[in-house]
């Protein structure tokens, strides 16, 4: 298996072309090095001479519709309809490098960008007409992509703007960073909800996602899968599949794999060679002691362990009334998106064409530019709106490998996982131990904080309470399983087991879970939601009006630059063992909201996901396979499953806006262990709860 590598973002520079007409970009101090990638003006916008305009983006679109953000963005400060804009997404001979899409940086840092590049556009649109009518540009205003003359009602559009061509020379200098931007209070398109781009195919069935990519002359592919982790193959024979009518079987080093007319015939093809294969398989770990596993290998020092230490810890902790201590576990899941990874590969000319399913156009484009080594500029990636992802598609292994069985046949194939490949081949969520020591004081606030993270990553690391003494560490372990990003990375974790613990320090101080928090919380935006959710939850009528075998939980937390609660209620049958989530009432705060539906939609699908996390799914291995590699065996949420959701937006225009697909997720877990301990008494200390409660 592959070592444990975090994802990271990095940044190329990139120039594209996109035809006649006006193009526009610009990249300015508020955008991170990691999301920079354009140095021209002609990378980001182009405008038709019949007026059309189309938005180049590297980042794509894997379901929370960014694309109709894009769109929006643009709209908005080109003061045009959305249905007027086009956007080009995930494509590496036309697009810039955004830094691919993850970390929730879309909504903070390259919508910015646009509306600026979209700014740029109307203050040309608005100059130019001023210079075509000698006159002062403070007489005209911009409306339906029109600049207008007040007095006269003349008009000049983006159409009259492209068609000279003078103009598209004069943009090849930089646009200043302090371009007026429209404000909050005056937006027309953004901050308004906004129908799904592509919303009409995806219903229809006529969207193609990666899976349905087709190429003339195209055959499909399958690879010869090793029998365990770290099985290495020793001995194995073409011959069967190469006896078989219009397969192609390929060996390059430990990369077996075949070709056919169907994907039934390759799959053949590869059992056949999978007959005769002999390999080399070491000893691997089981999750029945993964823990301990995990904790024997931890790595204390390296560039990736991470130490956040300020005050005296020993010291405050002897000064407590109380210490109290305990340690929780998180398990290995996986991110289970609809689609499995899929690509389709074409050789022309010495150049290869990828379309494939990745948050990291770029990423992919490197990695399949070194497989083959070959210049950057010989690999075009194209990623068509995918199927889910969550974190776990930024590498290109469905890329490179087929690219590798199209060099071998001569033609397009189509590669398409399993979804047992899927669920074994693809990284996961990293499985995670967390250990925490705390001081109380009489008065209820907390004296010295010690927390320790085990394997499980440093997003969500540090607590964002009021607490002087401390100390935060994450440890990297020698990990069994190939880990990697997953939706808002550690942060849930991290945040399970914290939020989990203030409930227990609440106990042992005599307090309310809700007035324990916000006792030791002095963050503002962290206060706001814990009340806001607590308001609307109506937590301290049922936590007077407790009913046996109903409990209700509470937890909060920041990621991301946003901010959320949730107050949940469980009922729990003890001598059952069964555990039923009943309602999630989550406030989520990501400053201003920009698409209000749609954020809504990115809250639900969080709390749906970190509902499956924190109650049922958890990786089993055993000999180095996967013992519960499919859906049957590996309880998702269903629509059964679906508690009563109340989610409360809280609108900032005073706050720059945030992204919102990830950090609804990190409250989910600790507030259903909460409740499960209010209804039952029992503190269930490791993920998932379904599952700790059996053993209970």
């Amino acid at each position: 298996m592959p070592d444990k590598r975090y994802v990271q973002l990095t940044r190329r520079e990139f120039a594209g072309t996109a035809g006649a007409g006006l193009m526009l970009t610009l990249w300015g101090d508020a955008v991170p090095a990691q999301s920079r990638g354009v140095g021209t003006l002609r990378a980001r916008l182009h405008i038709d001479e019949g007026g059309a305009i189309t938005i180049f983006t590297g980042k794509v679109d894997i379901g929370q519709d960014s694309r109709t953000e894009v769109t929006m963005a643009a709209a908005e400060e080109m003061r045009v309809a959305p249905d007027r804009v086009r956007v080009v997404m995930g494509d590496t001979a036309r697009t810039p490098d955004d830094g691919g899409t993850s970390g929730s940086r879309t909504t903070p840092y390259t919508i910015p960008d646009i509306r600026r590049a979209a700014a740029a556009a109307r203050t040309v649109l608005t100059q130019t007409a001023a210079k075509q009518w000698a006159m002062s540009a403070s007489r005209l205003e911009i409306d339906n992509g029109e600049a207008r003359d007040r007095e006269t009602n003349r008009r000049f559009s983006y159409a009259d703007l492209a068609r000279l061509g003078e103009w598209v020379e004069a943009l090849d200098g930089t646009v200043p960073d302090e371009i007026e931007l429209r404000p909050p209070a005056e937006w027309t398109v953004m901050g308004t909800s906004q129908d799904k781009i592509v919303g009409r195919e995806i219903v229809t069935g006529q969207h193609s996602y990666p899976s349905d990519i087709r190429r003339p002359g195209m055959v499909y592919g399958k690879v010869l899968r090793p029998p365990s982790y770290g099985a290495a193959l020793t001995e194995v024979d073409l011959a069967p599949a190469k006896e078989m009518d219009g397969v192609t079987a390929v060996r390059d080093g430990d990369f077996v794999g075949c070709t056919a007319q169907t994907s039934w015939q390759a799959d053949q093809a590869v059992k056949a060679i999978a007959a005769t294969a002999r390999w080399n398989a070491p000893a691997h770990p089981s999750s029945g002691n993964l823990s301990a596993h995990l904790k024997e290998r931890a790595q204390s020092s390296g560039n990736l362990q991470r130490t956040e230490q300020r005050g005296s810890l020993n010291a405050a902790l002897s000064r407590a009334d109380r210490v109290v201590q305990a340690s929780y576990s998180v398990p290995y899941i996986q991110h289970a998106p609809m689609e499995p990874r899929a690509a389709v590969a074409e050789w022309r000319d010495g150049q290869v064409t990828v379309w494939t399913g990745t948050q990291n156009p770029r990423r992919v484009q490197r990695q399949v530019a070194e497989a083959f080594q070959m210049p950057l500029d010989k690999v075009r990636v194209l990623v068509p709106d995918t199927g889910g992802a969550f974190g776990g598609k930024h590498t290109g292994e469905t890329a490179v490998e087929s690219a590798r069985l199209s060099k071998a046949a001569g033609r397009p194939v189509s590669l398409r996982w399993t979804r047992a490949e899927e669920f074994t081949w693809a990284y996961f969520r990293p499985a995670g131990v967390f250990e925490i020591r705390a001081g109380l004081r009489k008065d209820g606030l907390i004296s010295g904080w010690d927390f320790t993270t085990y394997n499980a990553g440093a997003a969500g690391l540090i607590s964002p309470y009021r607490i002087e003494d401390r100390r935060e560490r994450f440890l990297p372990c020698d990990s069994p399983l190939r880990e990697g990003s997953y939706r808002t990375l550690a942060a849930p974790t991290n945040n399970f087991a914290r939020e989990a613990f203030m409930d227990e320090l609440a106990a042992n101080a005599g307090m309310d879970p809700l007035e324990f928090r916000l006792a030791n919380a002095s963050d503002e935006r962290l206060r706001q939601v814990l009340l806001a959710a607590a308001g609307r939850f109506g937590w301290k009528r049922r936590r007077a009006e407790r009913k046996p075998g109903i409990g209700i939980g509470i937890a909060g937390g920041t990621e991301k630059r946003s901010y959320v609660a949730a107050c949940v209620e469980v009922e729990v049958d003890r001598a059952a063992k069964t555990l039923k989530v009943r309602e999630v009432c989550e406030v989520f705060e990501c400053g201003k909201v920009v698409h209000p539906e749609n954020l809504r939609a990115q809250v639900e699908g969080c709390i749906l996901m970190g509902l499956g996390g924190a109650l049922t799914e958890e990786i089993e291995f055993e000999g180095g396979q996967i013992t519960n590699g499919r859906f049957a065996r590996y309880p998702v949420p269903r629509m059964r499953d679906m508690p009563v959701l109340d989610i409360v937006l809280l609108d900032r225009p005073d706050i720059p806006s945030a992204g919102g697909g990830e950090t609804p997720n990190i409250v989910v877990a600790p507030a259903a262990a909460n409740a499960v301990y209010d209804a039952a008494g029992v503190r269930l200390r490791s993920l998932p709860l379904c599952q700790e409660l059996a053993r209970s």
